[in-house]
């Protein structure tokens, strides 16, 4: 499903394309119930004026500039002052992407040409992969502008959409970093070493999301619900050992694979 369509403008260059949602929630949903009668809640929006309840065609928007006093804006209105180039994604500049700390990362899409874009687009993934960099550009999406990171892949361009830098909150709290010995990171790097395979995102999957599922199943089948079984902690043991035995059970887990 096409979340919008859109521009990519640099230079003198305009490439038309359209954006999918990459990615899907797949929580499980619950519902709000009366716990006397198992009734579903609703909740209804109502005036605070006249107490009627109101449907979604009788609302506007309105912003609140003193006490009690709104002005209203139409959509038609929001659109009317976006100028052509806030309509579309204006490439700002290039980066390497390794520069970009992962928190500015918002929502991404894929983005593929719409007719007669393809060959500018193709010339623009080709050419960002060849220099290993990502572009930043940025347009209006509601009623805000917002960054993107345009990032080039074999099979396309992924475009995420980014945080400004008054939006992330700097580290809460602070740590006082003690001393580490050399044999203790040593130990460290063997581990990550020992630990180090090709990211491969079908091998991961949401386990807790099974056993939930499994529960519903349960209930519905009026079976009992059973408690997970407890994992054991195993004995407290100092940091080296801990490395070591880490070390030793990766090796084992590597060979098992």
């Amino acid at each position: 499903m096409i979340s919008r369509k859109s521009v990519i403008t640099f230079g003198m260059v305009a490439i038309p394309i359209a954006m999918y949602t990459a990615t899907q929630d797949n929580d499980i949903r619950f519902n709000q119930l009366h716990v006397e009668d198992n009734s579903r809640i609703q909740y209804k929006k109502t005036c605070a004026h006249c107490g009627k309840e109101i449907t979604s065609k009788e609302i506007v928007k309105g912003y609140q500039y003193d006490k009690d006093k709104y002005v209203v804006i139409t959509d038609e209105e929001i659109e009317k002052i976006k100028t052509d180039k806030e309509k579309s994604i204006q490439i700002l500049h290039f980066a390497q992407l390794n520069q970009i700390s992962p928190v500015y990362y918002e929502k991404t899409y894929q983005a593929a040409p719409e007719a007669g874009g393809e060959k500018a687009f193709e010339l623009l993934r080709s050419a960002l992969m060849a220099e290993q960099k990502i572009a930043i550009g940025k347009t209006v999406m509601g009623t805000k502008d917002t960054l993107m990171a345009i990032i080039p892949r074999e099979e396309g361009i992924l475009i995420s959409t980014m945080f400004f830098a008054d939006e992330v909150k700097e580290i809460q709290k602070q740590y006082t970093k003690p001393e580490v010995a050399k044999q203790e990171l040593e130990m460290a790097r063997l581990l990550i070493n020992s630990m180090d395979t090709p990211f491969d995102p079908s091998k991961y999957k949401d386990e807790y999301q099974v056993r939930l599922r499994e529960l519903i199943e349960a209930k519905i089948s009026g079976k009992e619900v059973v408690a997970a079984e407890p994992e054991s902690a195993g004995k407290v043991i100092d940091l080296m050992e801990a490395l070591k035995a880490s070390i030793d059970k990766a090796k084992k887990d590597k060979e098992t694979a």
